[in-house]
C-alpha cells in the first residue's frame, strides 16, 4: 500500500504542477495559448485513452510488473520533460507522464481491492482520496514557488528523485495479488476505445478554446465520432465471452448508483475549480494566486478528511454520510448562486470549506460502496470504469458549465454597453449564478440517489450464464 501511495501522489500532483507554468512555456518556446494547451488537453486526452486498457493490462501482467512499469513510464516521461531542448519534446515527455498517471489508479484500486476485506476498505480509499485530493490541492502553489525561485524545469527534477525513490521501494517490498490469466485481446474494442474516449474528451477539452464553444464544427464532430465509436465499444463488450471491459458491472444496483453520484460529484467539482477562480479573478479583481489561495484551505480540508470519512463509512455504511452531505451540497450550490460584486473572500472560502467537506462525505464512500458489490472477477472492470469516467465526467463538466456562462453572459451583453466595465462584470456575475442554479439542480439529483443508496454486500462470483 505505502509503494503504491507514493508514486500516486507524485504522479498525480505533476497534473496540476504545470498549470501556473503555461505562460513561462509560451514565453520561453515561442508558442500560442493554444499551442500551449495541448500540455493538459494532451495529458487528459491520453488519460481517456490508455485507462480503459487498464482492466485487460492488470489481468495481463502481475501487480509488480504493472505498477514498476507504469512508474517507470512516468519517471522517463518527467525526465524528458525536465531536459526538452524544444516544445515537442516537452509535449512528448509531458504525455509519457499520461500513461503512467492514467494507469496508477486504477492499478492501486484493484489492488486494495483485493488485498482488503470490504469491511476495512472505507478507511484505505480514503488514504487514496486523500492522496488525489492532496495532491492537486498543493500543486499550482507549489509550482507557482518553484517558478518564481528555480525555473520552470525544476517541476520536473524535483518529482524524479521521489519517483525513483517510489520505484525501488516498490521493487524491495511490493508484492503480487491477484491472477493472471491473460485473456484474449480484442483489438477492434480497443480501437472503438481509443477513437470513443479520445475523440469525446478532445471534443469537450477544446470547447473553451473554440470562439463558438458548442457551435463550432470541430467541436461537433469530435464528439459525435467519440459518442458513435463508445455506442460501438459498449455494444460490443455486452456480446464478447471475454470484453475488453465488462460493462456488466452496471448490472449491480449499489455499483451503479455509486457511478452516477460520482460523475455528478466530479462534474460540479471540476466546474466549481474553474468557474470560482474566475469570477475571483473577474468582478472581485483578485490576481491568478490570489484565487488559489482562497480555494486552498477548502482542497486541503477535503483530502484530510478523506481517510475519517472512509473509516465512518466503514463504521455506519453509506447513508449516514452522504444523505447529510448532499444536502449541504444543495446548500453550497445556493450560496454561490447568490454571489455578487461586492461577495467577500472570508464568504467565498467558508461556503468552498463547506462544498469540499460534503464532496469527501461522497465521493470516495460512493466509490467503495459501488466496488464492493462486485464479484472479485469484476474488480479490474469496475475500477477501470471509474477511472475512465472521471477525465470524461471533468472535461463533460468543465465545458458544459463554462459553456452556459459564457451563452448567459454574451445575452447580457447583447442590449446593452459592452465597452462598460460595470456591464461586463454585471454580465460575468449573471453567468456564474446560471451555472449554479444548474448546479443546485444536479445537486438536488444527488440527494434522490443518495436515498436509495444502501450498504453493498459482495456479490458471489456469478455463472457464466447469469452474468
Amino acid at each position: 500500500m505505502l509503494s503504491m501511495v507514493i508514486g500516486a501522489f507524485f504522479a498525480i500532483l505533476n497534473e496540476t504542477l504545470l498549470n501556473i507554468a503555461l505562460t513561462t512555456l509560451m514565453k520561453e518556446f515561442g508558442v500560442s495559448v493554444t499551442t500551449v494547451q495541448w500540455m493538459a488537453t494532451g495529458f487528459m486526452l491520453v488519460m481517456g485513452i490508455v485507462i480503459p486498457a487498464s482492466a485487460l493490462l492488470t489481468q495481463w501482467f502481475t501487480t509488480r510488473q504493472m505498477f514498476l512499469g507504469t512508474m517507470i513510464i512516468f519517471t522517463l516521461g518527467t525526465a524528458i520533460c525536465a531536459i526538452a531542448p524544444n516544445f515537442p519534446v516537452l509535449v512528448a515527455g509531458r504525455l509519457l507522464q499520461a500513461v503512467g498517471t492514467g494507469l496508477l489508479m486504477p492499478i492501486i484500486f484493484n489492488t486494495f481491492l483485493l488485498i482488503y476485506p470490504p469491511h476495512r476498505r472505507g478507511a484505505v480509499m480514503g488514504v487514496v482520496g486523500l492522496v488525489i485530493m492532496f495532491a492537486p490541492a498543493i500543486g499550482p502553489t507549489l509550482s507557482g514557488v518553484i517558478v518564481q525561485h528555480l525555473g520552470w524545469r525544476y517541476l520536473f527534477i524535483t518529482v524524479i528523485p521521489f519517483a525513483v525513490f517510489s520505484i525501488l521501494f516498490a521493487f524491495k517490498f511490493l508484492r503480487n495479488v491477484g491472477e493472471v490469466t491473460k485473456p484474449k485481446i480484442d483489438f477492434i474494442s480497443l480501437i472503438f476505445s481509443t477513437i470513443g474516449f479520445g475523440a469525446l474528451i478532445y471534443g469537450f477539452s477544446s470547447v473553451g478554446a473554440k470562439e463558438k464553444g458548442f457551435l463550432d464544427p470541430v467541436v461537433d464532430i469530435f464528439i459525435a465520432v467519440g459518442l458513435i465509436a463508445i455506442v460501438l465499444f459498449a455494444l460490443r463488450q455486452l456480446k464478447s465471452d471475454s470484453p475488453f471491459m465488462d460493462l456488466r458491472v452496471f448490472r449491480y444496483p449499489m455499483y451503479r448508483l455509486g457511478v452516477l453520484l460520482f460523475v455528478l460529484i466530479i462534474m460540479l467539482m471540476f466546474a466549481s475549480e474553474i468557474v470560482l477562480p474566475l469570477y475571483m479573478q473577474g468582478p472581485l479583481a483578485l490576481t491568478a494566486s490570489a484565487a488559489g489561495l482562497v480555494l486552498l484551505p477548502g482542497s486541503i480540508l477535503n483530502g484530510m478528511l478523506s481517510p475519517v470519512m472512509g473509516k465512518l463509512f466503514d463504521k455506519f455504511g453509506p447513508r449516514p454520510l452522504m444523505i447529510p452531505a448532499t444536502i449541504v451540497l444543495v446548500l453550497m450550490m445556493f450560496a454561490f448562486s447568490r454571489l455578487g460584486t461586492a461577495t467577500s473572500i472570508g464568504y467565498i472560502t467558508v461556503c468552498y470549506l463547506l462544498l469540499m467537506v460534503s464532496i469527501s462525505a461522497i465521493m470516495m464512500p460512493a466509490q467503495t460502496n459501488g466496488l464492493n458489490e462486485l464479484p472479485k472477477s469484476l474488480y479490474p472492470h469496475g475500477t477501470a470504469v471509474m477511472s475512465t469516467l472521471q477525465p470524461v465526467g471533468g472535461a463533460i463538466g468543465v465545458s458544459v458549465f463554462i459553456s452556459i456562462m459564457n451563452a448567459r453572459q454574451a445575452k447580457v451583453l447583447e442590449t446593452k454597453d459592452t465597452a462598460e466595465p460595470a456591464m461586463v462584470i454585471h454580465a460575468m456575475v449573471a453567468g456564474v449564478e446560471l451555472v449554479y442554479f444548474i448546479g443546485i439542480a444536479l445537486a438536488i439529483l444527488a440527494v434522490i440517489i443518495a436515498l436509495f443508496i444502501k450498504r453493498a454486500k459482495p456479490a458471489i462470483e456469478q455463472t457464466s450464464e447469469k452474468a
